[in-house]
């Protein structure tokens, strides 16, 4: 077995110890929890168990297990992170929890500790004051320091013993970008010692324990080699990798995100002033970022997600259907796209179904290639790539369909052509069979008035690249039954989607509120501003990439037939440019990446810089145009407004899931926690004052709707 449940001779609520020939183990598992956080209590209990320890002559060395079957420990208790009020209290959590840490580091015995599930943030700093790990090869045997993710540093000591354990480079390839690894890559990294088989992790830990206790010390290998030594070992070396450093993660992070920068100061000043002093810097610096806006909203949509893994989308739903076989119909970029990722992460069979052999063919590599990645990445093995490959089949008949559970359509965006898909496919399909649609716009009742059993019919919205993209929009049309929807967003779970259920209206929650925001490109090009301009004060908001390049990613075509669905449905507040727009670059072939040409040029798949005919093609001539803090509010003021009116139309459940879709369906900045937040944050009286200027300016698509009209007359807010 991969956990250890001793017979506790000496027991507290969460730590539990036994000693036998002299080793003492001890597992960690917190009741009431299925993982294990760091604590206060937990904290306290840990040093009540070692000072025993210390003082029992009996115990020669220690082996330290998790009771959790699929988690070592999770991390530092968030729920006390987040009652944090000041700086200095903040640092003061930090100190003790080094505190605690350099009491194991010099624990007067070894402390071997066995590995199995997820070892992340305070977890992997208690590990690495240890003497010894030994680690699962389990899949999810996940070892990483994800802190910078909530806006904090790791701050137990990690940002010091990571470095001096693996290198510099490697550490701060972890540390920077909050990375979490599979044991197989810790390993190779060398922050575990051991990499075992789940069934003998608890052998192989005790006896490194034995060893230790006989006075057996492992000999590591000087963290990266000679190029290491040059680069990590000698101060001139440290200067040029933190210099490269720093602006790679300004390039990344735009300077919206202060806690990477942070990190690479405490790594920084640890090495160059030792040990304690990097410690102390350390929680200076988390103590600092504790309490940035930034921190606070990062930590809210960590919890908002958690939320969402346990939401089952519909109140009181049946259990929902297992998928073992998967479906798909259409093996073009979002068929590929959905099959590879099902096969890679929810590891079900996938049979694909294209009209021509030729094209299901390039559907089954182009889903391979996911694999491929993974493969060379090495996040699966020669022998797991093998296994997962050969869940992939296809054809140009429904052979096969009969037996899956779940069938995903990803034909062309045209509704006679999606119900004739259904018809054929329910002919075929098992009783209790699932039929999913991810159409991007049309409505799923509309859809599902050609089947049969329209109770079974949903829409499962992907966005492109699936494998890439996070988020899943579950659509229930008018008759959609509660554990057809259950089904769907437990499927879309174990393809690792984030999901969030939306009202079946035209183009659902993302694209609708994203609409505003590409249609005004052509608004902004028609009265001179250039393409870079556009797209840079985006970038600068704090967006990945601006609105002229997601139209390029998206595809030209696409976003025009959207435009064209949401305008019908919408009128006035979505209304495109005048004159031809992105139409007329579309019949020139012009789709976007895809096709090599869009606003940008595209060679080798990168893009290479605005192609300048397309200014002429528009019949537009950049001269300035309007001043850049207008071409802001322009751009992202209508997000805000349309989210508004359509949480108010209860196309979403909630603020929460309406924020999550925008951040992880089109990249609205995180830091600034979603449309609804920032209209919080903003005041429902400026977002409302600001909208009228424009909408006094231009014309009616700016108007405020009368959602925030309301907050700003009742000085309420969307988050309570």
């Amino acid at each position: 077995m991969s956990t250890i449940a001793p017979p506790s001779t000496r027991t507290a609520a969460a730590v539990t110890w036994d000693v036998a020939d002299g080793i003492a183990t001890v597992v960690l598992d917190v009741k009431g929890q299925t993982v294990n956080v760091l604590s206060r209590a937990v904290k306290d209990e840990f040093l009540a168990c070692f000072a025993a320890l210390a003082d029992d002559s009996q115990v020669r060395a220690v082996a330290f297990f998790s009771g959790k079957p699929e988690n070592f420990v999770a991390g530092a208790d968030i729920e006390e992170f987040v009652k944090l009020t000041s700086a200095a209290e903040a640092e003061r959590l930090s100190a003790d929890g080094q505190e605690m840490l350099e009491r194991m580091a010099r624990f007067p015995k070894p402390i071997a500790v066995g590995i199995h599930g997820a070892c992340l943030g305070g977890g992997l700093e208690f590990a690495l004051a240890c003497h010894y790990r030994v680690a699962t090869d389990y899949p999810k045997t996940q070892i990483g320091l994800p802190e910078v993710q909530l806006g904090i540093l790791p701050a137990a000591g990690g940002c010091q013993r990571l470095p001096r354990l693996i290198g510099l480079r490697a550490a701060l390839d972890i540390i920077l970008a909050g990375k979490t690894e599979r044991a197989a890559k810790a390993f190779r990294l060398g922050i575990v010692d051991e990499l075992v088989p789940p069934a003998i992790l608890a052998d192989v830990t005790l006896a490194a324990a034995r060893r230790l206790a006989g006075g057996w010390r492992p000999k590591r290998k000087r963290p990266g080699g000679f190029v290491g030594f040059l680069l990590d070992g000698n101060p001139l070396g440290r200067r040029i990798v933190f210099r490269m450093a720093r602006k790679q993660v300004l390039e990344r992070t735009g300077g919206h995100y202060p806690a990477p920068l942070a990190a690479l100061e405490a790594v920084e000043y640890g090495l160059r002033h030792g040990m304690a002093e990097g410690l102390t810097r350390e929680a200076q610096l988390f103590g600092q970022l504790a309490v940035t806006d930034v921190s606070r909203k990062l930590v809210q949509i960590f919890f908002a997600t958690n939320q969402l893994k346990k939401d089952s989308g519909v109140a009181n739903a049946p259990p929902p259907g297992r998928v073992e076989r998967l479906g798909i119909i259409g093996s073009g970029f979002m068929g590929a796209g959905i099959a590879g990722t099902a096969v890679a992460q929810a590891e079900v069979d996938v049979r694909m179904k294209d009209a021509d052999l030729g094209r299901v063919a390039q559907g089954i590599l182009a889903a391979r290639a996911i694999l491929d990645d993974r493969l060379k990445r090495r996040r699966i093995t020669k022998f797991e790539y093998a296994r997962l490959v050969a869940l992939l089949s296809g054809g140009d008949t429904y052979a096969g369909f009969g037996r899956a559970e779940l069938t995903i359509e990803a034909v062309f965006e045209e509704l006679g052509v999606k119900q004739q898909v259904l018809r054929e496919v329910e002919a075929v399909l098992p009783p209790t069979g699932v039929f999913a649609s991810n159409t991007s716009t049309i409505p799923i009742t509309r859809i599902a008035a050609a089947a049969r059993a329209p109770e079974r019919v949903i829409g499962m919205h992907f966005f492109s690249p699936v494998a890439k993209m996070p988020l899943l929009e579950v659509i229930p049309g008018a008759r959609t039954e509660p554990q057809t929807i259950s089904t769907a967003v437990a499927f879309g779970r174990r393809m690792g989607k984030t999901v969030i259920v939306v009202k079946d209206s035209p183009g659902f929650w993302v694209n609708r509120i994203l609409a505003p925001y590409g249609n005004e490109v052509g608004h902004l090009l028609a009265e001179g501003a250039s393409i870079e301009d556009i797209d840079s004060m985006a970038v600068r908001f704090g967006f990945p990439v601006g609105p002229v390049t997601l139209l390029d990613e998206v595809g030209l075509d696409v976003a025009l037939k959207v435009a064209g669905v949401m305008q019908e449905a919408y009128g006035d507040h979505i209304l495109p440019a005048p004159g031809p727009g992105i139409a007329v670059l579309v019949q020139e072939g012009r789709l976007g990446r895809k096709s090599g040409r869009g606003f940008y040029i595209y060679k080798d798949g990168k893009k290479r810089g605005v192609d300048d005919s397309v200014y002429s093609l528009l019949g537009v001539h950049p001269n300035g145009g309007p001043r850049p803090a207008e071409i802001l509010q322009r751009l992202v003021l209508p997000i805000v407004n349309e989210a508004a009116r359509a949480l108010g139309e209860a196309v979403v459940r909630n603020p929460r899931d309406g924020d999550i879709g925008a951040i992880f369906g089109f990249g609205f900045p995180p830091f600034r926690g979603g449309p609804l937040r920032y209209a919080d944050d903003l005041g429902a009286e400026r977002v409302v004052t600001d909208l009228e200027r424009l909408a006094e300016r231009y014309d009616a698509r700016f108007a405020p709707c009368e959602v925030l009209q309301e907050h700003a007359r009742a000085g309420t807010k969307f988050y309570a």
